[in-house]
């Protein structure tokens, strides 16, 4: 990998590069996501089919386009026992750290018969998007549908492009089911994000799309939000480890190496105060790239998008990194949690060499879908949150409202909307 030693202008060219990898850099692709979306849109099931045809070489109709019970336990009859063991683990740990984060309704009333308050809603219906494609990634199925279960969310849905073969990856339809989806359909691509977000003869509207994708579907989420919510425009993967001269070289080039496998566009980023650390994660980096399944997709992941950055101090070390605001953060110093608490920008913080990027992804419990591309700076992990409404409750009684009706058409009357000062004074007219 390279080394860099950081400097005003480095960094400043650091951070448009990564920015390059952001799905709002791929206009080229706007104008056929736009295509796929107006012509499902209008053509529906009909649209769906042709497009899954056209791009997933699979024929599809009304009858096979949602899976069926039959095929959900024909799926778990080819899942390892052990694989489904270990789901079931991830399973209660995901969904315990989720019920952490449920918020629930709230009233506070006055002697003088004011009542205020929140009221929060699930939404009623979530759709899921799982892609397919290069890799599977049945740890996607439980972090999407497991906060929207936790939420109280009516019906889950979930679209996840079929295999050659017309069927849905079997581990993909276990986790599923583990986790308490509603209902599935083999449909991948724009086209998923376009039927769950207009709706389809098949396929009913949701209120809401969360879930990763390639820039296809990224695109699509993008261009249907305010139809529909969504979670986030997601960008590539990425990661940052924060190291000093303390780090296990070796367990710092393999946790740059776990997300640089995601795809020739993820990024994987070294920023230490050592020297000498720099140089042997490199060495290490090397050396594990020759002997891993995805070398070629990794080799272009660290040519674009992998550094070794050398700050002259740990400050200016959690200066660049707060400036990156990656979306998984290590950090691996002698004091790791004095570091956190300078920490503002990042999707999830990994503490100590023995907190390795993948146990978030997997295991641990926390979501691991997290805001890319810089967005941690003002985006948060997917939650029970994502999933829920608040309604704004307001109750005055006629001696409340008596008490402040003056002021209140006072301060219509400034904005000059008298219609609104009028709906006040109506209630306290001379007989």
């Amino acid at each position: 990998m390279r080394i860099i030693k950081l400097t005003e202008d480095g960094r400043k060219d650091l951070l448009e590069n990564l920015l390059k990898r952001s799905p709002s850099r791929y206009g080229k692709y706007e104008a056929t996501v736009a295509d796929i979306l107006e012509t499902v849109k209008r053509d529906g099931d009909a649209a769906v089919f042709a497009y899954t045809e056209k791009f997933d070489g699979v024929r599809i109709t009304p009858d096979t386009v949602r899976v069926t019970p039959e095929e959900i336990e024909e799926a778990y009859s080819q899942v390892d026992d052990s694989l489904l063991a270990v789901i079931r683990k991830a399973l209660k740990n995901i969904r315990e750290f989720h019920e952490k984060q449920v918020t629930y309704s709230w009233f506070d009333s006055k002697p003088d018969g004011t009542l205020l308050g929140q009221k929060v809603t699930p939404l009623e219906r979530v759709g899921v998007y799982v892609p397919g494609g290069k890799a599977v990634y049945p740890s996607s199925v439980l972090m999407n549908i497991v906060p929207a279960k936790v939420a109280g969310v009516d019906k889950i849905i979930m679209t996840t492009p079929p295999g050659k073969d017309g069927k849905v990856y079997p581990v993909t339809l276990a986790a599923a089911r583990e986790a308490g989806v509603d209902e599935v359909y083999k449909v991948g691509g724009a086209q998923a994000v376009a039927a769950m977000a207009y709706g389809t003869e098949s396929i009913k509207k949701v209120d809401k799309i969360v879930g990763p994708g390639n820039i296809f579907v990224a695109l699509a989420k993008r261009a249907v939000y305010g139809h529909v919510s969504i979670d986030s425009v997601a960008g590539p993967s990425e990661i940052l480890v924060l190291a000093d001269e303390t780090a296990n070289p070796r367990y710092v080039a393999a946790d740059l190496l776990s997300q640089a496998e995601h795809d020739e566009l993820a990024s994987a980023i070294l920023v230490t105060t050592s020297r000498e650390l720099a140089e042997k994660v490199s060495d290490e980096v090397d050396g594990f790239v020759e002997k891993l399944s995805r070398r070629d997709i990794i080799k272009k992941s660290l040519d674009s998008y992998g550094y070794i950055l050398l700050a002259e101090t740990m400050q200016e070390a959690v200066e660049v990194t707060n400036e990156i605001a990656s979306e998984h953060l290590e950090i691996v110093t002698k004091n790791p949690f004095d570091i956190m608490t300078r920490i503002r920008n990042a999707g999830a913080i990994f503490l100590g060499e023995y907190s390795s990027e993948p146990l978030g992804d997997y295991f641990a419990g926390p979501n691991h879908v997290l805001p890319t591309n810089g967005t941690a700076r003002f985006f948060s992990p997917l939650s029970v949150d994502d999933f829920i409404k608040k309604s704004s409750i307001i109750s005055y009684s006629r001696e409340a409202l008596e008490a402040v009706h003056e002021e209140i058409e006072a301060f219509a009357a400034a904005e000059q909307l008298t219609a609104h000062a009028n709906s006040i004074a109506v209630r306290f007219e001379k007989p």
